[in-house]
């Protein structure tokens, strides 16, 4: 009918669909329950079936950098079943392997195909999710990356009970299956607001005065954000977080064990009930942000971080060793939840999927060197205890980082205020 209005579409349910595609893809967090059966069903080692989760991984921050600019072009619906399509068939084609006895295979399906959609189904809803409320980015971004966060503690007793059931084979057939289904309706209700929309009650309270809009430091394409120096400190303050997060996360266990006698029973348990504060760090940090800033919360996290790494090492109460490591994970989780808000404060909502997409090359680099030089200072030290230390190290730098942002920022508005007070005496001797 002529004249006829488009519907906007309710923004929670947006959120909803966009916890639902993260849901499902932070799945691959859940690896570790395939890991000893295929070992007994193929005899392969675990450094070769673990190598799988390695590439999945590898393949989520190459695909967030190289497709980013495809979810911008074609939106997040689009860019969700192309997300779904990948993750899904990725996670079926690991049951073919498994059919065919194939190590190669299972590579190329959960790896590769799998990775690609985690990266592009990882930044999609993200990215809309931040148009769609802002009046609470923090807050938006932390419910769809806490779904992310959460996925493992619900997939895993699924993926258990399943591979007890139909075997690993059906198992990976019918998580493949369902991902595909619950992405394809998630995406299918993924749309971007309309250009300059915000939500009734945030107008009113414009209008009122009761609160001032939040204007972005800038607009910028993603080849423009690059060109930044906000953009490597945005780089480096994610890279070492998730580097020292990931560490303490592989570490966690053995730390138990040898730190505070836990057995290995209770250090297991331990680590399941830190990954509940991995998650709801996601959205609570995120939440927090939206009140203090996200420039005041990443330099909370480096401060918070600095001091628990180093006091880790000596702790030998086994109440307080708990609760350090909790909130340390908190930090870990808030890190990844406040980077899409941190990228539309300072870069705008322009391009904001394709520099998220940019930034997660942080990830996939700190997941290598995390891991990797945790497992190097043990074999080198005998103990994980002084690799700790260490991470203390690279908090300071993350600290330094975090204020020279600040500096950068604020450099940048004094620009743009001069510059409009310039615009305005020149405007003022024209007339």
């Amino acid at each position: 009918m002529k004249g006829r209005t488009k519907k906007t579409k309710n923004r929670w349910l947006i959120a909803a669909s966009a916890v639902g595609i993260h849901i499902s893809i932070g799945s691959v967090y859940a690896w570790s329950n395939f890991t000893n059966p295929l070992i007994d069903q193929f005899g392969w080692s675990t450094s070769q079936v673990q190598l799988t989760f390695s590439i999945a991984i590898l393949f989520l921050g190459l695909s967030a950098a190289f497709l980013g600019h495809f979810v911008e072009k074609h939106g997040p619906r689009k860019a969700g079943i192309l997300a779904a399509t990948c993750f899904g068939v990725g996670v079926m084609g690991a049951g073919f392997a498994v059919s065919m006895s194939s190590l190669t295979l299972l590579y190329v399906f959960y790896g590769v195909l799998g990775g690609i959609g985690l990266g592009v189904g990882y930044i999609a809803p993200v990215s809309t999710l931040v148009k769609w409320f802002p009046d609470r980015r923090g807050l938006a971004t932390g419910m769809a990356i806490m779904g992310f966060g959460f996925a493992a503690a619900i997939s895993s007793p699924i993926m258990e009970a399943l591979i007890n059931s139909v075997g690993l084979q059906n198992t990976f057939y019918i998580l493949g299956a369902s991902y595909l289904l619950i992405m394809i309706v998630s995406s299918l209700y993924l749309e971007k607001p309309e250009e300059g929309w915000a939500p009734a009650g945030y107008v009113k309270k414009l209008e009122s005065g009761k609160i001032e809009a939040k204007v972005d430091l800038a607009q910028l394409t993603a080849n423009e954000a690059v060109k930044t120096k906000r953009f490597y400190y945005l780089w480096m303050m994610l890279f070492l977080n998730v580097t020292c997060g990931i560490a303490i996360l592989s570490a966690a266990k053995p730390l138990a064990i040898e730190s505070i006698g836990m057995t290995t029973v209770q250090a297991a348990a331990l680590v399941g009930v830190l990954g509940l504060f991995n998650g709801a760090g996601r959205l609570g940090w995120a939440s927090i942000s939206d009140y203090i800033g996200r420039r005041h919360t990443y330099t909370a996290f480096f401060v918070i971080q600095l001091a628990l790494f180093a006091l880790l090492p000596f702790t030998t109460n086994a109440i307080m060793f708990q609760v350090m490591l909790a909130i340390i994970y908190t930090c870990y989780g808030g890190g990844f939840s406040c980077i899409p808000a941190y990228i539309g404060d300072i870069f705008g909502t322009k391009q904001l999927g394709a520099i998220h997409g940019y930034i997660l090359t942080a990830w996939a680099a700190a997941g290598i060197a995390g891991t990797m030089f945790a497992a190097w200072m043990k074999d080198t030290t005998g103990s994980y205890e002084s690799s700790l230390l260490f991470f203390s190290g690279l908090f300071a730098i993350a600290l330094v980082i975090s204020i020279l942002i600040q500096v950068d920022i604020k450099k940048v508005r004094a620009e743009q205020h001069n510059s409009k007070k310039s615009n305005v005496v020149q405007t003022a001797k024209s007339v």
